[in-house]
């Protein structure tokens, strides 16, 4: 491993014609320009690095840079400037990294694209840094790490930047991309995405675009989520930032795929990643929760005695709670009661129609009391699928204190107690007889009204 790393950076320091030398040595091809050139020789490095190779490459390393400092030292015997200092041999010296300066003039492929290549840095970090994490995203299994989040550096004062990078699938991902499954026409399920994050490593952070983002892959732009239309005035339109999917405008083989992020430079500081992840449907996500989220209906028992167990500093004794099994989102009965461990309440929500509607728009917020309740801290009450079972007939249930239960359907007929009176009134009409007149003669206008109408009928018979 350490003689890969070792092969791979002295790759990246190499020029156009020691990367042909290199190239024409394993009877490859010497054409491209520098990136193509760099790319085929680190990919040589990675699946294809014999001994003989190795030697080759430390032989075209040692070659040029000694020859380089030997001219160094007799051209300028007593004076150094910042341009002999661009690379000094340093391998057999601790094993120590090549050097490079930051002027303009000395700054090249390697150092700018060098870290894209597959997340290869030309000069790793002596000091290890803590790096950027990205959430992870319930709708998004991650197969490969194609480039971990890396920060855009802005080259100039200019407030629209672009930061290329490339990079080459394996055989293997290739494979991978092109035996998945459709989840919708040119749309597979095992993708390559872009995700773009601030340059925050407090914590794991969700994805988020930076001003004026455009995303081009090879020779296309790639599509980019837009704006959430604002219903409400003066309330500025909001975008959900997603992974970006690039599948579809890349080279499926060994090709090398070049992309270029453009982006607004503002003072924010932004991070790239790519990612080869499998896309999952609300369906899967559901027949993973059924397998690994259901509670125990015991458990969940246990939970409503804590609930309504007497709170020593409350003057109310709480006898029972009551719970709608009508899904809050829906309004429709409940089929898989499911809520966060995180939350309060024992009020749940239907699975099937929460992950609906958050693999349209994630926003992963409880429906019953606005708090956050993400994938991984969902749960299928058991207690209260048993109960769905057995109670056909309520909407509602009550548990007690010691976590039993019971239907409510009183409040059915309670709930039709105001028109009882109505229907007496009516009553009346099965002796075939009109309503009597004293009880609409209570109100002045209405009774006479109804006595003009009775006798111009009466009439006109």
């Amino acid at each position: 491993a350490a003689e890969l790393v070792e092969a791979k950076n002295m790759v990246m320091s190499f020029r156009v014609s020691d990367l042909q030398m290199l190239l024409g040595f394993v009877g490859r091809s010497k054409s491209g320009l520098k990136h193509e050139l760099v790319t085929r020789a680190l990919q040589l490095v990675q699946f294809d690095c014999s001994p003989e190779v190795f030697k080759k490459i430390k032989e075209l390393y040692e070659t040029r840079y000694a020859k380089k400092s030997t001219e160094t030292l007799q051209q300028q015997p007593s004076h150094r400037s910042s341009d002999t200092l661009a690379i000094h041999p340093s391998y057999d010296h601790g094993g120590s990294l090549p050097k490079t300066s930051l002027t303009a003039t000395n700054i090249d492929y390697p150092v700018l694209y060098g870290k894209y290549l597959n997340g290869l840095s030309r000069v790793p970090p002596k000091i290890s840094k803590p790096e950027v994490r990205l959430v992870k995203l319930p709708f998004f299994d991650v197969v490969d790490e194609l480039l971990k989040p890396t920060e855009l550096v802005p080259q100039n004062n200019e407030k629209l930047q672009d930061s290329p990078c490339i990079f080459a699938l394996t055989l293997r991902q290739v494979e991978l991309i092109r035996n998945s499954r459709d989840l919708q026409p040119g749309v597979k399920s095992v993708q390559v995405v872009l995700r773009i994050c601030y340059t925050d490593t407090s914590c794991p952070q969700e994805d988020q675009y930076p001003p004026n983002i455009a995303v081009k892959v090879n020779h296309s732009f790639c599509s980019v989520p837009g704006y959430y239309p604002s219903n409400k005035p003066g309330v500025e339109p909001k975008r959900p930032c997603r992974p970006i999917n690039l599948t579809n405008l890349m080279y499926l083989s060994s090709a090398t795929n070049r992309i270029t992020v453009t982006w607004g430079n503002y003072g924010k500081s932004y991070s790239v990643g790519l990612y080869l992840v499998r896309q999952l449907t609300s369906a899967e996500l559901l027949q993973r929760l059924k397998t690994i989220g259901v509670k125990h209906p015991e458990l969940c028992k246990t939970l409503v005695k804590e609930k309504l167990r007497l709170d020593p500093d409350s003057e109310i004794a709480t006898t029972g709670v009551r719970v709608s099994l009508i899904c809050p989102l829906v309004k429709m009965r409940l089929a898989v009661p499911c809520r966060a461990e995180t939350c309060a309440h024992l009020q749940c929500f239907d699975a099937v129609f929460y992950l609906q509607m958050n693999e349209k728009k994630p926003t992963w917020m409880c429906p019953v009391c606005d708090k956050p309740a993400t994938y991984d801290q969902l749960i299928i009450d058991g207690l209260l699928s048993k109960i769905l079972m057995e109670c056909q007939e309520a909407d509602e249930i009550e548990f007690l204190v010691d976590g039993s239960w019971c239907p409510i359907k009183i409040e059915k007929e309670r709930s039709c107690s105001p028109q009882c009176p109505i229907l007496v009134l009516g009553s009346s009409d099965v002796n075939g007889q009109l309503p009597p007149l004293p009880s609409s003669a209570e109100n002045g206008k209405g009774s006479a009204e109804v006595v003009d109408l009775t006798l111009d009928s009466s009439s006109e018979e």
